[in-house]
């Protein structure tokens, strides 16, 4: 359990706030990946979610950039898509959501007359075809759990939602995001992860500048920032 404004473990002995961020994995899967570290002569420290470090991530890049426009954060996966809305201050909504990228699948085999569904799942994958103007309908199941959840965080809040991150489509799905804003009728938030690992004090070597762009690498880059060091004041400075 950790506190959604901070991301710090939530403490029940001292804790006064009512929103809270639960997040873990099947204990099954944590051992599954120790087993396979400790076989490979991996020790590590730690094992840390990467959707916590990438939320963690985007919400110091909100502040650092003084953005005050909440933020749709989507993990569109094959078979489920995890939502978050969040802003500068912290996680605000969270929401899973039955809907991945091979529920798409059945209806491109339908639109595109193809007869089997396997077909219709490489030629999706593959890029080879402008699914761009059937983005509307692929996403229409989706989007109506979106502006479910959006809806319901705009009238609690009082706020709007005003751009769209997606963080885990391949490139050739990049096609995506934009069906996704288009429909929703906000923007697609467009990160540099330079410039904010910079306001980190952390500088990439120039050989990896261009791949720390594609967003998929956020949640790993969002582990090397030091939020709380950060932000810390210097001894004499609290004098």
């Amino acid at each position: 359990m950790l506190n959604s404004t901070d991301g710090g473990d939530f403490d029940a002995a001292k804790g006064v706030q009512k929103d809270l961020v639960f997040c873990g994995l099947p204990t099954d899967d944590v051992n599954s990946i120790q087993a396979s570290l400790l076989e490979s002569g991996i020790y590590p420290e730690r094992l840390e979610l990467g959707t916590i470090s990438m939320l963690g991530g985007v919400v110091d890049y909100l502040a650092q950039s003084k953005s005050k426009t909440p933020t749709l954060v989507l993990e569109i996966g094959t078979d489920s898509t995890h939502s978050f809305i969040v802003t500068a201050a912290g996680v605000e909504a969270s929401r899973p959501i039955p809907q991945g990228l091979d529920a798409m699948v059945p209806i491109v085999q339908k639109e595109l007359g193809l007869k089997d569904e396997e077909s219709a799942r490489k030629l999706f994958y593959s890029n080879t075809f402008d699914f761009t103007g059937m983005g509307p309908l692929l996403t229409k199941r989706l989007l109506k759990e979106l502006q479910s959840s959006i809806g319901f965080y705009e009238v609690q809040t009082g706020q709007s939602v005003g751009q769209v991150l997606n963080t885990q489509l391949p490139p050739k799905l990049a096609w995506l995001d934009a069906a996704v804003a288009g429909a929703l009728g906000i923007s697609s938030l467009k990160i540099d992860p330079t410039a904010w690992l910079q306001s980190r004090q952390i500088t990439l070597p120039e050989t990896l500048a261009k791949t720390a762009q594609d967003i998929r690498w956020f949640s790993l880059l969002g582990l090397m920032a030091q939020y709380n060091a950060a932000n810390a004041v210097p001894a004499e400075e609290k004098k």
